[in-house]
């Protein structure tokens, strides 16, 4: 039993392999706008480097956004093509979800963003709850002094984080605003943990996910607090 976890929803591209009991692969990195080009080929290649071939594969997970349309669509696409041929469960992840699972238990609030272009985030609250971060409310698609200002208790901060980002974070923690910046390795979205999210529900729902009922998540322009 082999999954195959593919995340493509922003500049990132990362991939993953996962026999339910350990990781067999995994492979992170900046794609720009590259993923029509690069997807494929590297998926290719993890498999065989892995000793695999798509038939071996017996799942795949996806996430499913919000994130980029052009990222989403490409990664979703290739996620379909390969299930549907091969009738294989498909499971999508929120990438705020991949994103908020490998994030390490902190005081206060977690607070997860990505990119959405022309200097705004997607930012969405997690709170510690038995065990594991868990979503409080919608994604917002907010503009950097939106979003701190917004900030009243103790937050970490994690995820795509652009220069202008980090500039505006350090002006906060100078005025004294409750925020804590994630380290750099926890802020790079990892397949992997798209994998043992993936298992997760396989184990929990069996093989009911059909690939025809995966459908990207876009989150538009709203001005308004976390």
């Amino acid at each position: 039993m082999t999954l195959l976890a593919l995340d493509t929803a922003t500049q990132f591209i990362s991939l993953a392999l996962h026999d339910g009991q350990q990781m067999l692969a995994e492979q992170t990195w900046f794609s720009e706008n590259r993923h029509t080009v690069e997807l494929a080929p590297a998926v290719r290649t993890l498999l065989a480097n892995a000793r695999l071939t798509p038939a071996d594969l017996t799942a795949l997970a996806v996430s499913i956004g919000p994130g980029s349309y052009t990222g989403l669509r490409i990664g979703v696409a290739l996620a379909k093509g390969m299930a549907t041929a091969r009738n294989l469960p498909l499971v999508g992840v929120s990438t705020l979800d991949i994103l908020a699972a490998q994030q390490p238990h902190a005081t206060g609030a977690l607070i997860l963003v990505l990119p959405a272009g022309r200097g705004r985030v997607i930012a969405a609250r997690y709170g510690w709850s038995r065990g594991r971060w868990k979503a409080r409310g919608d994604a917002q698609n907010l503009d950097w002094d939106g979003l701190i200002a917004s900030i009243d208790a103790p937050a970490t901060i994690s995820g795509e984080i652009s220069a202008a980002g980090r500039s505006a974070l350090e002006s906060a923690r100078q005025q004294n605003r409750p925020v804590t910046l994630a380290l750099p390795v926890l802020r790079l979205r990892r397949a992997g943990f798209l994998a043992e999210e993936a298992w997760t529900r396989l184990r929990e729902k069996g093989n009911f996910y059909p690939a025809a009922a995966v459908t990207p998540i876009y989150v538009k322009s709203k001005d308004s607090p976390l």
